[in-house]
C-alpha cells in the first residue's frame, strides 16, 4: 500500500497521460481510415497534421507516464516524501499546458516540420524548463534519501532524456548535419536513455511483486544497462547509413545494432526469471501481466523486428518502406506503452488505498491492444516486404505499389480499431477507480 503521501502526485500524471493515450490512438485509427479513404476529413485535419498529432501525442504520454512513475517509484525507494510536490504538480499543468498549445498550433499550421521534433521553438524551451523541473524535484528527494541501484539507473537515464533532446534545439540548415543531430534524440531516447527508464521500472516492479531479493534485481539491471549503453550509442549507426555519412557507419550501425537485441533479450530472461523464482501469486495480476508482456513484447518488437532491417545490405532496399512502421508500431507498443501501462496498474490501487479493481477488465484489454498492435504490425511487415520488392527491387513507382498495398492498409485499419478496444477498457479499469475515489471524497466533504 501507500507509504509516502506525495506519491499522490503521480495520479496526475497517470491520469494525464492515459486521456493522451486515447487521443493518440484515436488519431491513429484517423490516419488509417485517410489512408484507404482519402477524402475523409480531409479538409478539416490532413493527412501531415493528423500524422504530426499522433506521433507527438505519443512522445507526450510516454513522457509524462515516466514523469508519473518516477514520482510514484522514487519516494518509496528513497524512502523519503518528494522534495516539492506542489512543484510537481505545477509542472503537470505546465507540460499538460505546452502540449495542448503544440496541437492547437499543429491544427493551424504553425510548426517546425521536423518529424517528431515539429514543436515550435518556444515550446521546446518550454518542455526544457519543465524538464529541468523535475530533475531538480527527484534528484534532490533522492540526493537526501537513500540511493539505489533503481534511483541511480532511473535518474540516469531521465537525465539522458533531457540532455539529448537539448540537441532539438539545434537546426541547420545542412540536411545531413540536420538528420545527424535528430537521430541523437530520435535514437539516443528510444534505443538508449529510455531504455535505462525502462529497465529500472521494470526492476522496481519485480522487487514489490515477486519479494525477490533486491540484491540479485540489481545485479540483473546492471548487466542490462551495460548492454543498452555499450550497443545502443553506436547503434545510432543503423540510421546513418544513407545520409550522406561515411560508409563506415555501414559496418559499425551493422555489428552495433545486432547487439542490441541483446538487452532485450536479457529482460525476457530477467523479467520471467524472477517471477519463476519469486514462487508467489501478487494480487495484482494484471500488472504481472503487463510486467511480463512488456518484456516480450519489447524483445520482438524492438529486437527481432529491429534486426530484420537493420544490416546495412538489407536496410538498402527496406528503408523508408512499411518494414519500418511494423517495427516502430511494435516496438514502442512493447517497451513503453506497456512499461507505463504496467507501474500504472500497479500504482492506481495503492494512490488509491484500496484492493486492485477490474482486473478482469484489464486484463482482457491487454490481450485486446496486444492483438490488434500484433495484426497491425503482421499486415505492416507483408506489405513492407511486397512494397521492397515492388519498389526496389522492380522498379515500380511508389503509387504504382501503393494500389497494390491497399489490402493490406485495410487490415492495419481492422487491428487499429481492435487496439482502440483495448484501450478503452484498459482506460475504464484505471479510471473508474479514480472517478468513484473522488466521488467518495467529495461526499465525505459535504
Amino acid at each position: 500500500m501507500l507509504k509516502y503521501k506525495s506519491q499522490h502526485v503521480a495520479l496526475y500524471y497517470i491520469v494525464g497521460a492515459l486521456g493522451l493515450f486515447l487521443a493518440q490512438i484515436i488519431f491513429g485509427v484517423v490516419l488509417g481510415t485517410i489512408v484507404v479513404q482519402p477524402n475523409f476529413l480531409a479538409e478539416l485535419i490532413p493527412f501531415n497534421i493528423a500524422r504530426m498529432i499522433h506521433t507527438n501525442a505519443l512522445i507526450v504520454w510516454l513522457l509524462m507516464g515516466f514523469f508519473g512513475c518516477a514520482y510514484y517509484l522514487i519516494p518509496e525507494e528513497a524512502e523519503r516524501e518528494l522534495h516539492s510536490p506542489q512543484l510537481a504538480i505545477i509542472q503537470f499543468w505546465l507540460f499538460l499546458a505546452g502540449g495542448a498549445a503544440a496541437v492547437l498550433g499543429y491544427l493551424f499550421g504553425i510548426h517546425e516540420g521536423r518529424e517528431f521534433l515539429e514543436q515550435p521553438l518556444w515550446i521546446k524551451l518550454a518542455i526544457v524548463v519543465v524538464a529541468l523541473m523535475f530533475l531538480y524535484n527527484i534528484s534532490m528527494t533522492v540526493l537526501k534519501g537513500r540511493r539505489t541501484a533503481i534511483t541511480n539507473v532511473l535518474l540516469l537515464g531521465l537525465w539522458g532524456v533531457a540532455l539529448f533532446f537539448l540537441f532539438a534545439l539545434y537546426n541547420p540548415a545542412n540536411l545531413i548535419l540536420d538528420k545527424i543531430f535528430w537521430w541523437w534524440v530520435v535514437h539516443l531516447w528510444v534505443e538508449g536513455v529510455w531504455e535505462l527508464v525502462m529497465a529500472a521500472v521494470l526492476a522496481f516492479l519485480m522487487i514489490k511483486m515477486t519479494g525477490i531479493d533486491r540484491e540479485i534485481v540489481e545485479k540483473w539491471l546492471y548487466v542490462i544497462i551495460s548492454l543498452t549503453l555499450f550497443s545502443g550509442i553506436l547503434g545510432t549507426g543503423h540510421h546513418y547509413y544513407w545520409i550522406g555519412t561515411p560508409a563506415y557507419w555501414q559496418w559499425i550501425g551493422s555489428v552495433f545494432s545486432t547487439i542490441e537485441v541483446l538487452p532485450f533479450f536479457a529482460i525476457v530472461l530477467f523479467t520471467f526469471m524472477m517471477v519463476w523464482k519469486g514462487g508467489r501469486t501478487h494480487n495484482n495480476r494484471a500488472a504481472l501481466l503487463w510486467s511480463l508482456g512488456c518484456s516480450v513484447f519489447a524483445f520482438f518488437g524492438a529486437g527481432v523486428w529491429g534486426f530484420l532491417h537493420t544490416l546495412s545490405s538489407i536496410n538498402y532496399y527496406t528503408h523508408g518502406t512499411q518494414i519500418t512502421a511494423a517495427h516502430g508500431h511494435l516496438a514502442f507498443y512493447g517497451a513503453y506503452v506497456m512499461l507505463n501501462i504496467a507501474l500504472f496498474t500497479y500504482a492506481v490501487p495503492n494512490l488509491l488505498q484500496r484492493e486492485p479493481a477490474h482486473q478482469l477488465l484489464n486484463m482482457w484489454g491487454f490481450w485486446l491492444t496486444s492483438a490488434g498492435v500484433l495484426f497491425m504490425t503482421f499486415a505492416l511487415t507483408i506489405a513492407g516486404v511486397v512494397q521492397t520488392h515492388l519498389q526496389r527491387v522492380m522498379g515500380l513507382s511508389f503509387m504504382e505499389v501503393q494500389e497494390q498495398l491497399s489490402l493490406f492498409y485495410w487490415l492495419r485499419l481492422m487491428g487499429g480499431v481492435v487496439t482502440l478496444l483495448g484501450v478503452i477498457l484498459i482506460l475504464w479499469s484505471l479510471l473508474n477507480p479514480v472517478v468513484q475515489h473522488l466521488r467518495s471524497t467529495q461526499a465525505q466533504r459535504a
